[in-house]
């Protein structure tokens, strides 16, 4: 069985090297794709031909993909959470000590100074009382959102004498494993907002999400000189809200990764051109987990890693002769009608695993013999099922 794997970008060679040759062919133009791999090319108004069965993003956010309308296709959409971590974990850290020593602030004073170096020598001594910053140890740093990056920003954070305030509703018992034990639990997010010299934000966009940091959350900082730092989303943050506490000296300073012509010229304002997971290394890793979560899903149906679909995996069943995959909307008695199908068809099922999400639901059936074609239309003619591949 071999597959046809359209690229709108360019993806890592390390990502395409998984993806052998004598069973994929991969290009930036091919007709009838099994699957898109994709990093930053906005695809909402792409029409995709009905041969997509997947679309991997080599990255952690999914924006740029029609994601519910995929979803009503069966068609699981996935990233790659936790491969540019250590990526945006560096600069976010770095980020802090923007902040708290106003180091571009600094910097652009000395580029603007003009004389030789006995007057440079004058205007230094004079203009650095300006730029007096504070040290992290002891200083308390909330952290909203503990997954991959958000537990690396906390435990390094915690290892540089920082008191770490952390807020995840929905942490994962991986995640909490991780998490060092010196981080502390935030009650709400306005506790965390109240107890914080600096705040660094690591959710994804969604409605849930948008402008958590507001204006209501900006008034509850314990002190003038309060940091907020957002290498997540811009639109996780409230930008006119935040620019009127900086105007007011409730905050101290805003460093993001998402310049906008409001924020860039703002004296009080770092912002930085996306560079999150702008290393060599992450891309490398973003690459390899889409590439490998693709691989797995088109040969062996498996799901990881998918921001809509739920995750699925199941061994495959030794002495079975066909694995079908199945997606459907999450109502009672799907699993029964395929069930039936297979039954009239005299199919035994050696396994079966069964897993929802929300709206969708997801099965993979080993079988005792090949399916017939007739078989696989059936189950397609059932009412709510979205997909069904025989592999």
């Amino acid at each position: 069985m071999s597959f046809r794997i359209l690229t709108l970008n360019n993806i890592s060679v390390r990502g395409l090297e998984r993806l052998p040759r004598d069973r994929y062919e991969v290009a930036s133009e091919i007709g009838h794709p099994d699957a898109v791999l994709v990093r930053s090319a906005n695809m909402h108004a792409m029409a995709l031909p009905p041969s997509v069965k997947a679309v991997a993003r080599a990255g952690a956010g999914t924006n740029n993909i029609p994601v519910a309308e995929l979803s009503r296709r069966g068609i699981p959409v996935f990233n790659a959470p936790g491969a540019n971590a250590n990526a945006v974990k560096e600069l976010v850290i770095a980020g802090l000590f923007i902040a708290a020593r106003n180091i571009c602030a600094a910097w652009q004073y000395v580029r603007g100074l003009q004389g030789g170096d006995e007057q440079l020598d004058a205007l230094v001594e004079q203009g650095k009382k300006k730029f007096v910053g504070y040290e992290l140890p002891g200083r308390t740093l909330g952290v909203v959102g503990l997954g991959a990056i958000g537990v690396e920003v906390a435990n390094t954070a915690h290892a540089l004498g920082m008191h770490v305030l952390g807020f995840d509703p929905q942490i994962t018992v991986q995640r909490a494993w991780q998490l060092s034990s010196g981080v502390e639990q935030a009650l709400s997010l306005d506790d965390l907002f109240a107890r914080c010299d600096m705040i660094s934000v690591h959710v994804p966009l969604i409605d849930a999400t948008r402008h958590l940091v507001n204006a209501h959350r900006l008034k509850l900082l314990k002190q003038p000189g309060a940091a907020i730092l957002n290498f997540a989303r811009g639109g996780i943050v409230d930008e006119v809200a935040v620019v009127q506490a900086l105007d007011a000296g409730r905050l101290g300073s805003y460093v993001c990764d998402f310049p906008t012509a409001q924020l860039k010229d703002h004296p009080k304002v770092v912002a930085l051109p996306h560079l999150g997971a702008s290393t060599g290394e992450a891309e490398e890793n973003c690459a390899i987990m889409a590439a490998d979560t693709l691989r797995d899903f088109l040969e062996n149906g498996n799901v990881r890693h998918s921001v809509n679909f739920p995750e699925a995996i199941l061994p495959r069943t030794s002495g079975a002769t066909t694995r079908l995959s199945i997606a459907n909307v999450n109502v009672p008695n799907m699993v029964g009608q395929i069930s039936t199908a297979l039954a009239g068809a005299n199919l035994n099922i050696a396994d079966l695993l069964n897993k929802s999400r929300g709206d969708l639901a997801y099965t993979l059936i080993d079988v005792d013999g090949p399916v017939p074609q007739p078989v696989i239309e059936q189950m397609r003619g059932i009412d709510g099922v979205l997909a069904v591949r025989s592999l």
